[in-house]
Parts: C-alpha cells; sequence; structure tokens
C-alpha cells in the first residue's frame, strides 16, 4: 500500500475520532455528577447501550438527516416536528443530536419564552404562525402552541374557556397547514414519575445543569398527576389523521434519541439527491505578494 493511502486512511480516522469527540462532548455534559448519584442512576439503567454501538447508530443515522436535508432543498419541501413532553424528558437531547450536524439555515430550532403582553393579545396562534417553514426548511418546535393545553393550562396562565377554545381550534389549524402543503410531526416525549424525580436531582447537584431548572420545572414535580390528566386530554382531543401524537418513550436517552430519529426519517419518503462531483481548484499564487505581519495583540492567547 502506499504512503498516500497510508496517509489517507490516517486522515479518515482522525475524522471519525473527531466526529466521536464531538458526541462524546455532549454526552459528557450530561454526566459530570456527584459520584453518588452517578452510582445510582447507573444502578437503575444497567443495559444502558454501549457508548461505541449508540455513536455507530447515531452516526448512520445522522448521515441519513443530511440526505433528508438535501432532499427538503430540493424539493422545496415544509416540514414542522413538534417536540412536547414531561420536563427533562430529553426533547432537548433529541433536537441536539438532529441538528448537530444540519445546515442551520435548512433546519431552525423555535423556542419561544413567555408570550409578552402584546402577544397575550393577539389571536393564540399567531406567535407561531412567522417561525412556521418557507419551502425547503426544516423548523424543530422545542414546546409549540401545546404549550395551552399543558403548562398554561396546569399553572393557571390559561382559563378553562380559553384551553376549551384551544381544543376547538387546533385540530382545524393543523389540518389547515397539513392542507398548505406543510407536514408536520408530533412526538411527546414520557419518562416514568420516578425517572424525572432522578434527573432532577441531577441537576440540582450539577452546577452545568442547573440553568435548566426553573421554577416552572419544580413546580410540576408537585403537580404531576394534572400534567398527566391535561396530557391525556391533550391526546383524546388533538390526535388527528392527519397529524397524530407519537409517543417516544425517555427513560434511556439514548435509545430515545435514536428510536426518534429513525422514526422521523420513516415519516418522511426522502431520496437520495444527485450530486454533482466537487473538486479543489487549485490555488492561486500571486508572485508579487507579501503576506502582511499582523501585531500579536490581534491574537487569541494560546493558553491551551
Amino acid at each position: 500500500m502506499s504512503d498516500d493511502r497510508f496517509e489517507g486512511m490516517d486522515w479518515l480516522r482522525a475524522e471519525l475520532e473527531d466526529s466521536f469527540d464531538e458526541d462524546y462532548e455532549l454526552e459528557l455534559s450530561e454526566s459530570d455528577l456527584s459520584l453518588e448519584l452517578r452510582r445510582i442512576y447507573k444502578r437503575r439503567h444497567p443495559e444502558s447501550m454501549d457508548r461505541m454501538a449508540y455513536f455507530r447508530a447515531l452516526l448512520n443515522l445522522q448521515a441519513e438527516l443530511i440526505k433528508l436535508q438535501d432532499w427538503v432543498v430540493e424539493t422545496g419541501e415544509k416540514i414542522v416536528v413538534i417536540f412536547e413532553g414531561r420536563d427533562s424528558a430529553g426533547k432537548g437531547g433529541a433536537i441536539k443530536r438532529i441538528t448537530q450536524r444540519l445546515n442551520p439555515r435548512v433546519c431552525r430550532v423555535v423556542a419561544l419564552s413567555k408570550p409578552s403582553q402584546r402577544e397575550q393579545s393577539q389571536w393564540y396562534f399567531q406567535r407561531y404562525v412567522p417561525h412556521l417553514p418557507a419551502g425547503g426548511e426544516i423548523v424543530l418546535f422545542d414546546r409549540s402552541w401545546y404549550n395551552r393545553s399543558g403548562v398554561e393550562r396546569v399553572m393557571g396562565f390559561a382559563s378553562e374557556d380559553q384551553v376549551e377554545q384551544f381544543f376547538q381550534d387546533v385540530p382545524e389549524f393543523e389540518r389547515m397547514l397539513v392542507r398548505s402543503g406543510v407536514r408536520l410531526i408530533k412526538y411527546w416525549f414520557s419518562i416514568t414519575d420516578e425517572e424525572q424525580q432522578l434527573r432532577f436531582l441531577m441537576r440540582i447537584h450539577d452546577p452545568l445543569k442547573q440553568w435548566k431548572l426553573s421554577p416552572m420545572d419544580l413546580e410540576s414535580r408537585v403537580r404531576w398527576e394534572d400534567y398527566t390528566l391535561a396530557k391525556e386530554e391533550t391526546f383524546a382531543r388533538t390526535n388527528i389523521p392527519e397529524a397524530p401524537w407519537y409517543i417516544v418513550e425517555g427513560t434511556d436517552k439514548k435509545r430515545a434519541r435514536l428510536n426518534c430519529i429513525h422514526h422521523l426519517l420513516d415519516q418522511i419518503p426522502y431520496e437520495e439527491v444527485a450530486r454533482e462531483s466537487i473538486s479543489l481548484p487549485d490555488r492561486v499564487f500571486n508572485p508579487d505578494y507579501e503576506r502582511a505581519v499582523l501585531p500579536p495583540e490581534l491574537y487569541v492567547p494560546k493558553r491551551y
């Protein structure tokens, strides 16, 4: 085998290791816990996926997501994916892995803060409409208009009349989206009561994750059953043929992400788009050009 082949293999191996490292960094951010909590979590999840098997499966799925992205751009498709579920159920982790290798100009995440006074006076769906996709775009809603039948209802931010009006309006609103050519896919991430309690404790003891715990999240622990009743009615009244709900069992985070991405790919009849072969053009050299020496204060200090 030639030296060039060896160098090419070394380069490819380095690129693959880089990809694994990128995913590994995300995983590390989820395990910087006290040793005691880590032991408890391992004991409760003895059959967690092998790390390397998980990374390989994830990379394969992300390669398919790139094919989906190219197809969406080529065909002008419009895709909306809604992520709902319990706090700490893994919505954010799944969204990160979906978007990790995609073009942010094609696939973007919408995570709206609480409505302003002006937005509260508008038609309820009005604040979401500007974020819907144009042709050739994918939009992932990290929580959505279903805030009304979930947190707003349970926490008393919406009256029963407003919630009832929402239930009457949302099926037709979603049918309108589908009729306009939007592919609408809705996921609910589900975890057990015990699992949510454990994940909240992990966040409390992890300084890198405490920002994820809001007073609203803590209150959701108190109102677990109220959220369950709200979820059940939401499913009963908004699970329409044009836009059904899909439940992702989220107790095992790795499997939940893989299952969700695989299912998402199965919902869309994408095809691999033929690409023109790309070759790197030769660099143009100007013999009269001499690169300027820049002052050292312009450079970021090399601390690592």
